[in-house]
């Protein structure tokens, strides 16, 4: 039985030049190898795959049907081992496989894409994991080990073991549809007319915080586990919540939504936004790369999302 040799890297190579430059000669200038090397690769690799690559009948080599089919796993295995080595010499350089990262669902998207579209450019080998949570479920996820990193409202619970590095303060709106009774009211609101409405509320899905109500006044709660659906149920008239800014503006602006002022929390109402990592355990190279691009997109937020309904 005839001994089988493995497919080389280098065959595989040779092989998509020469499909890319359209001709041996043209493949061997490009390598800067012999042309007989090229043909030689060639040869060594459609006796291994016992098909034929290429149709050498006419002037210059054509792709044969099985050399089509064939080339674009070629591709395939070669990126693959391309991304292996640079993930490898990544890790070698103390930057991290991966990165996990929990993110606030009150956290704005904008900031978060362009945070993530510059990450993709700076570390294209580090795989991304992106989880999006509320209240104390970004920080079990931290505490767990779960994510390396967080974007985290107010913990209405700390802990010694994480770091918290301060991004925005989120301008917050209390509100409701253009329908609702409380829409009436110019003044600021007492708490005691705000007990009579349902409040919609997001919940916490994490044991964190559990029997702790932040800003909860009313009487009868609506609770939701996502701003998705606080949102719809707001503009549909169901009850009153809050919400961020920047997430109602465009609702404000068309008359779906109308801001109230309860007195409970006063004139200015903002929701402060952090990092948060393990203390033992500070962000590698990537996860500090991340971190500082986000400290420096979230630098004028606060002015911008003022600005959307003055």
């Amino acid at each position: 039985m005839m001994e089988m040799y493995p497919i080389t890297l280098d065959q595989l190579t040779v092989f998509l030049t020469v499909a890319e430059q359209g001709s041996f000669s043209a493949a061997a200038r490009s390598l800067r190898r012999a042309q007989s090397a090229v043909s030689y690769a060639i040869a060594n690799l459609e006796r291994l795959l016992e098909v034929e690559l290429f149709d050498r009948a006419g002037r210059t080599p054509r792709l044969t049907d099985a050399g089509r089919s064939l080339l674009a796993d070629a591709r395939t295995v070669v990126s693959q081992v391309e991304l292996l080595s640079a993930r490898a010499k990544g890790i070698a350089g103390g930057i991290e496989p991966e990165l996990a990262l929990v993110v606030d669902m009150m956290f704005p998207t904008s900031i978060l894409t362009l945070a993530l579209r510059a990450f993709l450019e700076e570390f294209p080998t580090v795989s991304l994991r992106l989880y999006t949570e509320g209240l104390g479920a970004v920080s079990q996820h931290v505490l767990t080990g779960t994510c390396s990193l967080g974007i985290s409202g107010p913990m209405l619970t700390s802990s010694p073991k994480l770091a918290r590095v301060p991004l925005l303060q989120i301008q917050m709106r209390t509100v409701v549809a253009s329908t609702h009774p409380l829409a009436t009211h110019d003044a600021p609101i007492g708490t005691a007319d705000l007990r009579d409405q349902i409040q919609i509320v997001l919940t916490d899905r994490s044991p964190l915080t559990a029997g702790v109500d932040a800003g909860v006044l009313a009487n009868r709660t609506w609770r939701v586990a996502d701003l998705h659906t606080k949102h719809a149920l707001l503009v549909e008239g169901f009850g009153w919540g809050n919400m961020p800014l920047h997430l109602v503006a465009e609702d404000l602006q068309a008359g779906r939504l109308r801001s109230i002022h309860p007195v409970e929390f006063g004139e200015e109402f903002t929701m402060p936004i952090s990092l948060l990592y393990r203390a033992s355990t500070p962000p590698g190279v990537a996860g500090g790369w991340l971190r500082d691009t986000l400290l420096a997109l979230c630098g004028d937020f606060h002015e911008r999302a003022s600005s959307l309904v003055e």
